[in-house]
């Protein structure tokens, strides 16, 4: 039974948030992004769309598996082939959901779904009677319904009740509605629909004009219970409603909304880091809650106030997001227990065998600089989860660089399957001329579509961090790279891109080129 004082979570970052442009989380990745998402006790984890692809069924299955502290759900359409594929891929969850959705505006009912009213409210029906038959909560969404006729969404909805939903959801599916209209509209929704207190009544809401938050809380504010949105506010264009901001607004203003919910603050900020760095898509600095400068001060005026009390400036605190100064320094002295216990405080869930690699890795960063910040330990982890090992494996060997005025030459030595491939190449600098000469070993071309790289701090020797995706035959792999030489850092991301770019390809049977294993003729050590 749903309490009626608690504002539930439905975070959908590994479905709705792996959909933003550019990223592309693997199985690993996916698993340590939900178990810190459980340790945060987020009410329901969306796992994927076990329909859309293979890959996606894996994934929804293993962390059905993993997930046992709270709800795992899995996206399906009311085609019966989507709800069976999401019911098996839900099979050993312990809180199974099946979320069903079908459009419901007129515009997507006439150019997208090619139905009549009356024969998307048979869909609907046949759809969440299905779903009910194989698992018992089932959530039914309204896709588009911001921009859908009241009274026909109360009719769907109550066809869905009656069918056997106990989550009604109402998607501002493209960020369209404005926060008093979509408090009028789900008001009216629940008081048309006038379902059983068994049933609770959920928002999706978009950020394409700025306003995902601001209706998520208008809807909370009108009686809908549920709210689904991501960390950070990832998500298909302009993304979701981010959680960090809804659950600090309704924390900071409980005076105003004088409602509870069940997440731990506390975990805020490292998850949206882990997220930010596993994905790719870097957090602004300016971002309500978990940006950098959320509770930065450098004006004179504003510095002095929370110097003389925080409340001046500050209207919640920093350590409620999680956002605590580490008082232990690790350095070349320190032993493995420190480093795990500062893994788990940053938000990070390794096996033994990663915790072993990582620490072999920090001390040797520890033999380059005297001590590792937050940011360095980070960037070593990152890598680590990022590691991927398919049947083969290109392994970074050595390389060199020689950087002219306007042209760089580039050695790179790789290893595979024992043997050692080299080549050189020109490039307009040394990151181009290493990558033309890894392209030249592993005799294809993908496209470079992204290539990022920043430092873990801001001390002059951090580790930098390059994060690169590439594409061939129709098919995206993004790599990660750390090193305090940011050309080696650059170089292991390319390489990490391009295993991963071999692994996706063999798990979906497609031909990249005649395999990574180098010719006859190729210069092999």
């Amino acid at each position: 039974m749903f309490e009626p004082d608690r504002v539930y979570f439905f975070d959908t970052t590994l479905r709705d948030g792996e959909q933003a442009a550019g990223v592309n989380l693997n199985m690993t990745e996916k698993l340590q992004i939900a178990k810190q998402l459980a340790k945060m006790r987020v009410d329901v984890i969306e796992a994927g769309f076990p329909a859309a692809s293979p890959g996606d069924f894996s994934c929804v299955q293993a962390i059905s598996r993993e997930i046992k502290s709270c709800a795992v759900a899995g996206l399906a359409r009311t085609r019966e082939g989507d709800i069976r594929a999401a019911a098996q891929a839900l099979a050993q969850a312990e809180l199974p959901r099946l979320h069903v959705f079908l459009a419901t505006s007129p515009i997507h009912m006439e150019y997208k779904l090619k139905m009549t009213p009356s024969e998307v409210l048979a869909e609907a029906k046949a759809g969440v009677s299905l779903a009910r038959s194989l698992i018992s909560e089932v959530e039914f969404s309204a896709e588009d319904a911001s921009r859908s006729d009241l009274d026909f969404l109360i009719k769907i909805f109550k066809a869905a009740v009656d069918a056997g939903a106990v989550v009604i959801n109402i998607p501002d599916t493209v960020g369209y509605a404005m926060p008093d209209e979509f408090y009028k509209l789900c008001k009216e929704i629940i008081e048309g629909v006038g379902a059983p207190p068994s049933v609770i009544f959920s928002v999706h809401t978009h950020n394409d004009l700025g306003l995902a938050t601001a209706n998520a809380l208008a809807a909370v504010k009108a009686g809908v219970r549920q709210v689904e949105g991501t960390l950070n506010g990832m998500g298909e264009r302009g993304g979701n409603a981010a959680i960090e901001e809804v659950v600090m607004s309704l924390k900071t203003r409980s005076d105003f909304f004088d409602l509870k919910t069940n997440l731990d603050t506390k975990r805020l900020y490292p998850v949206s880091r882990l997220i930010s760095r596993l994905s790719g898509v870097v957090v602004p600095p300016n971002k309500a809650v978990v940006g950098a400068n959320a509770f930065a001060h450098e004006a004179g005026v504003h510095q002095h106030g929370v110097m003389a009390n925080r409340l001046t400036y500050e209207i919640m605190r920093a350590e409620d997001v999680g956002l605590t100064p580490a008082v232990m320094v690790l350095g070349k002295h320190s032993g493995s227990h420190a480093f795990k216990e500062r893994i788990e405080q940053l938000g990070y869930n390794l096996d033994e065998i990663q915790v072993a690699n990582a620490f072999a890795s920090f001390k040797k960063l520890c033999d380059v600089k005297k001590d590792a910040t937050d940011g360095d330990i980070e960037a070593i982890l990152t890598e680590e989860i990022f590691s991927v090992i398919p049947e083969f494996r290109y392994e970074l060997k050595d390389y060199s660089v020689q950087v002219g005025d306007g042209l760089s030459t580039a050695s790179v030595a790789l290893t595979c399957d024992g043997k050692e491939i080299r080549d050189a190449a020109t490039g307009n600098g040394p990151v181009d001329a290493a990558y033309s000469a890894i392209r030249r070993i592993i005799k294809i071309e993908p496209e470079l579509l992204s290539f990022k790289i920043m430092a873990a701090s801001e001390r002059s020797n951090a580790v930098g961090e390059a994060t690169v995706i590439i594409s061939k035959n129709g098919l995206k792999a993004q790599g990660h790279g750390a090193s305090t030489d940011v050309i080696k850092a650059s170089i292991r991301a390319y390489i990490n891109a391009v295993n991963r770019l071999y692994s996706t390809a063999a798990v979906k049977e497609i031909k990249l080129n005649s395999g990574p294993k180098p010719p006859e003729d190729s210069a092999a050590a």
